[in-house]
């Protein structure tokens, strides 16, 4: 490890120094070394505080990420300013609705979002510079020309208290809420590493970037690439035999992917073919794995696989399940509490309970969030007074101390690496006509890790379809919260207040499963 890279700025100042010549991040046929990166993100910096963008402000991006992403993430991160992806997945109103809520007055916006984004902008309730990274566009900024044009930054060094990124999670209200991840979030991430398998890169790796750049998977992997003075290999896009051919190519020593990528990846043609022996070590997270795909990938890859588990609102932090603990009834456990972090199981009332006690799992330590942006209840039903934040997940600790999802607190679904909320589903669903009544859950998938069901009580003399169905909430929400599939009951099971029985329509479809992990 680097003992000069304390926050997340000084990597591109230190390796910039000491390693320019060196690629930081290739995309495409395109190479950025470091201190290119160094340079520009100095440039964007520039430019942004030439737009009027103060310390604190936050700055949006919406597209297909490239090595502008790291240009200008840091270039925002050196003005003391906040940068927010926006998930490119979401509804056009769910876009404008992050977009109004992040206060952000400059837009980066990757040609394929440009129509995209001129409705959100028109919409945001105040003047918002749009800027296209790519192709030039009559209406917006040109990126590339703004950034070499702009005047020299006026630098000073960020604080801690600094928030530094803001990835937006859904709510269970269905309005997204913005996570603040502060430099001392990220400092502490920094710090541990080298004490974390799958984050131990040395500074000869090739990294794959394949998560997406609006998770924290996607931005975790790639600081702890880019601290240890490594190659990211991004890729924009997740295509199975493309991965395969860059794993051989590349010669990629790390990788995350999520369980759904994983399966994809053993599916395609010619995977057993392709040569593996550069690879050291595949990292998983974010959804539901099963046994069996998890079996064939440690026999197929023929290296180290790693669990984690966390949360956005934990900079991603929580639990690891090392290389070695991949045995026997380990496999259903999500690991260990990372080093200089508290995990533990409490009762409702934030008591720690004893080990085997099935309880809420609950973190605490300097990775914790700062808060979610302007939603200071939400924050405080989250984090505790004493700091500790409530994951939402139910568990239990073994005498060892790992760690076991049981079940979910909250109804959250984790498909393919998503959040889903079944309230913002069943609101999507209630008005299409036909429907009386309807509950979402999440079922087993072989593919998605939990895919999205819809549970419909049909209104009399009606006989709606379930391809209907689906359609009317696609149009509505993001395509991956809608349903992939439907069923009908007579009624929906609730209790005498009237809330829904999920765990009750849950049942059947887990009966007999007993791995949950996300």
């Amino acid at each position: 490890m680097t003992d000069d890279i304390l926050l997340l700025t000084d990597i591109p100042r230190v390796h910039g120094a000491r390693r320019g010549e060196r690629v930081a991040v290739r995309f495409e046929d395109r190479d950025l070394t470091y201190a290119e990166l160094d340079r520009r993100s100095d440039q964007v910096a520039g430019l942004l505080q030439e737009l009027g963008v103060q310390p604190g402000d936050r700055v949006a991006w919406l597209g297909r990420p490239s090595e502008a992403w790291y240009e200008i993430f840091f270039g925002t991160a050196k003005a003391r300013a906040c940068f927010a992806p926006i998930n490119s997945r979401l509804a056009v109103p769910e876009i404008a609705f992050i977009l109004k809520d992040s206060g952000a007055n400059v837009f980066f916006v990757t040609p394929e979002f440009y129509a995209c984004a001129q409705t959100v902008a028109d919409h945001a309730g105040r003047p918002v510079q749009v800027i296209g990274v790519g192709e030039a566009q009559p209406n917006f900024g040109h990126y590339a020309s703004l950034r070499d044009a702009a005047p020299a930054p006026q630098l000073s060094r960020p604080q801690p208290d600094d928030d530094v990124l803001q990835l937006y999670t859904s709510g269970t209200t269905g309005l997204p809420k913005g996570v603040r991840l502060s430099n001392a979030n990220y400092a502490a991430f920094l710090a541990l590493r080298d004490k974390v398998d799958g984050f131990d890169y040395g500074p000869d790796d090739t990294v794959l970037i394949l998560m997406p750049m609006f998770h924290v998977a996607g931005t975790n992997i790639s600081f702890s690439g880019l601290a240890a003075g490594g190659r990211l290999v991004l890729q924009a896009e997740f295509n199975p035999p493309t991965v395969l051919k860059a794993m051989e190519a590349e010669k990629v020593a790390h990788v995350f992917l999520a369980p759904v990528m994983i399966n994809a990846l053993l599916q395609t043609e010619g995977v057993e073919r392709t040569d593996f022996s550069s690879l050291r070590t595949v990292s998983y997270g974010a959804s539901p794995i099963s046994e069996a795909v998890l079996a064939r990938a440690t026999e197929t890859f023929g290296c180290g696989f790693i669990q984690f588990y966390g949360m956005t609102e934990t900079t991603g932090a929580g639990t690891t399940l090392a290389p070695g603990d991949h045995r026997g009834d380990l496999m259903r456990a999500c690991g260990r509490s990372w080093p200089t972090l508290q995990t533990r199981i409490a009762d409702e009332h934030g008591r720690e309970l004893p080990p085997g006690e099935i309880g809420e799992i609950e973190i605490r330590g300097p990775i914790v969030m700062a808060g979610y942006w302007n939603r200071p209840e939400a924050t405080a039903e989250t984090i505790r007074p004493d700091g500790w934040l409530r994951t939402g997940d139910a568990g239990y600790r073994d005498a060892d101390g790992f760690f076991f999802v049981h079940d979910r607190v909250k109804d959250m679904i984790v498909s393919g690496g998503e959040n889903v909320y079944p309230a913002e589903v069943e609101n999507a669903i209630l008005g299409c006509p036909g429907v009386a009544d309807a509950a979402v859950i999440g079922v087993p998938d072989e593919r998605w890790g939990e895919a999205v069901k819809a549970i419909v009580v049909k209104a009399p003399g009606a006989d709606p379809k379930p391809a209907d169905i689906i359609a009317w909430a696609r149009q509505r929400i993001a395509g991956f919260k809608a349903p992939k599939s439907v069923d009908f009951v007579d009624a929906l099971p609730r209790n005498p207040s009237g809330k829904v029985l999920r765990r009750e329509l849950r049942k059947p479809y887990w009966e007999g499963r007993d791995r949950k992990v996300g």
